[in-house]
């Protein structure tokens, strides 16, 4: 049997059991791998069912182009289907999101557009109103607007909820989703109650986000909205697929709990997973004393970890936003086991000889050149070398005439493998300015020595 094309491949995504991470949890936890979907996510599901019903509709003509503001995945799934059918496809995005979802989608022929994250969604820089302003710009295009657009939450309506219940064998008692757009958990929920109203069906929200107050008091309060790094769930608005009389209650996660909850599926389960999985969990686990030892737990894993290579899987972006403090050494870790010597420099304005005098008499071979006290390069001893072999009169001049580039600096919480990948034939050393703005330089010899100590 063959498929006649990619999209068909979209649904009949596995359930798994978690066995780690959950094993202080009093319940059978089973997560709906929708990494298995050929974009990747979950989005693959509905945004082909609002290419379908906008054809249907006449509101998408051949042609076409399809204008969205995305995280990346809705993208994705849009992109895809639009090659099978015949469109091109602009998308605007956040400068939250991760420079793969971006990379993804320009490698799928779309135009993307970067905006600010911190603006409100009615101004005129933010994607929601940049996407808006291109639909009418654009001759031939749709928006989708995957918030409001109730094709969303039929797709899931139609083809996740379905599938839950069959492959639970109708045992299911909750339902977990982290909530960006609301389609996955009000599409999915509305058929699981539907087939039993005693399902529970539970939200994970982000600090910063408005769902969850707004659920326990009607209020739309905008002094909760405010910057958050987690990706692909909660809104500063209310979308029309988030039906609220759907979802039993929300539970807010941290920026932190998300990020190393998403490390940990992938290095306690073997799944690799995105971020609102990652969320999804760590709320499933806040929960976890309202769960009995016969619940059946179904939990979304939106999305695929590959998306966030260069954040939640990067241990130094998790150290620079003080996620993660473990045992591995820092340039912080390494100054405190260096011997405690002032940091030789030379002024810009010093001649070469005065420079060879100060490396020969501290047998150094690089120093750190600087130019009214901050570092500006550096000097080794084969600038000098190569200078002095095509001008030996160059003696007298200025060190700042031959200096070459500076050293790199490094955060306090850089780890100990970025800054052995940034000494090398170049760079023989790294800079570090401390808490009390004093700068310290580490070479090979204080990493080895920081590792033997």
């Amino acid at each position: 049997m063959w498929y006649n094309n990619i999209l068909e491949t979209i649904g009949n995504t596995p359930l798994v059991k978690l066995n780690n991470i959950t094993k202080d949890i009093p319940a059978t936890i089973l997560a709906k791998i929708e990494t298995t979907n050929p974009g990747n996510s979950i989005k693959d599901r509905m945004a082909v069912k609002m290419i379908e019903d906008a054809e249907k509709s006449g509101k998408l003509k051949p042609g076409g182009t399809i204008i969205e503001g995305t995280s990346g995945n809705t993208g994705m799934g849009l992109a895809m289907a639009a090659i099978i059918k015949g469109y091109k496809c602009i998308f605007t995005t956040t400068d939250k999101q991760s420079k793969e979802k971006v990379d993804a989608l320009r490698a799928f022929g779309a135009e993307v557009i970067v905006c600010p994250t911190n603006v409100e969604p009615e101004d005129p820089r933010s994607y929601y109103s940049v996407s808006t302003r291109l639909e009418r710009e654009v001759p031939n295009s749709w928006k989708p607007n995957q918030y409001d657009n109730l094709s969303n939450s039929q797709a899931h309506y139609e083809q996740t909820g379905p599938e839950i219940w069959a492959q639970t064998e109708g045992k299911i008692t909750h339902l977990v989703v982290g909530v960006g757009t609301g389609g996955t958990i009000s599409g999915t929920g509305k058929y699981l109650k539907e087939q039993n109203p005693n399902i529970k069906v539970w939200g994970i929200d982000t600090y910063g986000s408005v769902f969850k107050k707004y659920k326990e008091t009607g209020i739309f309060d905008k002094n909760e909205v405010y910057p958050y790094i987690t990706e692909g769930i909660g809104e500063d608005f209310l979308p029309k697929n988030v039906d609220f009389d759907i979802i039993d209650l929300f539970e807010k996660v941290t920026d932190k709990d998300a990020a190393l909850m998403t490390r940990d599926i992938a290095r306690k389960e073997g799944i690799f997973v995105g971020n609102s999985a990652g969320s999804a969990v760590a709320g499933l686990l806040q929960l976890k004393d309202k769960l009995k030892p016969e619940d059946v737990v179904v939990i979304i894993f939106h999305d695929h970890g590959s998306r966030y290579m260069g954040k939640m899987y990067n241990e130094d972006w998790l150290r620079e936003r003080g996620f993660l403090k473990d045992e591995k050494l820092t340039a912080a870790t390494i100054i405190d086991k260096k011997d405690k010597t002032e940091i030789v420099t030379i002024d810009c304005e010093k001649t070469i000889l005065e420079a060879i005098n100060t490396m020969h008499m501290l047998n150094i071979s690089q120093i750190p050149v600087t130019q009214k006290e901050m570092v500006v390069g550096k000097l080794a001893e084969g600038d000098i070398l190569k200078a002095l072999m095509e001008n030996p009169s160059l003696k007298s001049a200025k060190v700042q005439e031959i200096m070459s580039s500076g050293f790199p600096f490094v955060d306090l919480n850089t780890s100990i493998d970025r800054i052995s990948a940034l000494i090398n034939i170049e760079n023989s050393a790294v800079l570090v300015e401390t808490e009390g703005g004093k700068i310290e330089i580490i070479t090979q010899y204080d990493i080895i020595n920081a590792i033997s100590a």
